[in-house]
């Protein structure tokens, strides 16, 4: 089976993927968490839970303001809501327990406006110095290789590669906040920066095998690399299975609080898998023709 040699159905499933991650972050948005905004997130166990609304009624004297009340599972519910203080916090869970029987705690987060604007701006510092590092790494790994592909050229495909990977779970959480008001925070952005790691580094597995065949074998670039895709196919395919098959698990049998973290690394783990394959190593190929061409 050709993979660069019918690379303009892999570039028109990437399209409409990247492009419906784009528009549904310019309609929708990221439904950002407290961990961003500020706020306090109440997460409790019921015997009885009752329905969001009559919890809202509940806790209507408090005035916590725009509070969103998410039932998780059979039994459990969060709240999260304007940031509280721990004498409100306490009187809270009363108010609960006094009123539905017995509350477990299972967990309470408060964090200030400013902590959450800082937290927000250090993710979006980390995701840049991390796209640079990469480009200065693998322009330096490559830079034995300068023909027929200038080495830095390697490392600006693999930042187009990892920002397709990190794009499309951008886009699938846009849809869950619409819909079901799934929020992202620093596990979010933690699970994208592994994301990446995971990305580039099995593009550069790819990339090296086109590096060693370039030096030790004869043919056209083009060949080279169809050659070089189909020699680390299966070791990619195989990794990416079983690291779906432990995050799938963690998915189904982790507990809610890391379901969102562990779906973000599943999405990005099957598109990191499928651009390394799929999209890197035919862009290499058509930058390249590109300068060919432009040199005639």
């Amino acid at each position: 089976m050709k993979i660069i040699g019918v690379r303009k159905i892999w570039y028109a499933i990437s399209i409409l993927t990247v492009g419906g991650s784009i528009l549904a972050l310019s309609l929708f948005g990221l439904k950002q968490g407290i961990d961003f905004t500020g706020g306090s997130l109440l997460f409790v166990r019921f015997d009885q839970r009752p329905t969001p609304e009559v919890a809202e009624k509940t806790l209507a004297e408090f005035n916590l303001g725009g509070m969103v009340i998410q039932p998780v599972g059979e039994q459990d519910m969060n709240f999260r809501m304007q940031s509280l203080n721990e004498e409100t916090h306490q009187l809270i869970l009363k108010k609960l327990a006094d009123s539905f029987g017995t509350v477990t705690e299972l967990q309470f987060n408060s964090i200030g406006p400013s902590v959450g604007k800082e937290l927000r701006s250090k993710s979006l510092t980390a995701l840049l110095i991390v796209f640079i590092t990469i480009l200065m790494y693998i322009a330096w790994v490559f830079r034995k290789v300068s023909a027929p592909v200038k080495s830095w050229k390697y490392g600006v495909v693999c930042i187009i590669s990892a920002f397709h990977d990190i794009i499309i779970p951008f886009g699938l959480f846009a849809v869950l906040g619409k819909l079901y008001n799934v929020e992202i925070g620093t596990p979010f952005i933690a699970a994208v920066l592994t994301v990446m790691g995971y990305s580039i580094n099995d593009t550069i597995v790819v990339f090296d095998r086109i590096r060693e065949n370039l030096l030790h074998t004869s043919g056209s670039f083009e060949q080279i690399v169809e050659n070089s895709v189909h020699q680390t196919l299966w070791r990619s395919v195989n990794s990416s299975v079983t690291t779906l098959l432990a995050l799938l698990a963690v998915y189904l049998f982790g507990g809610a609080s890391i379901k969102d973290f562990a779906l973000a690394l599943i999405v990005g783990v099957a598109t990191g898998t499928y651009s390394s394959i799929f999209i890197a190593s035919p862009l290499v190929v058509d930058w390249n023709n590109w300068t060919m061409r432009g040199r005639k």
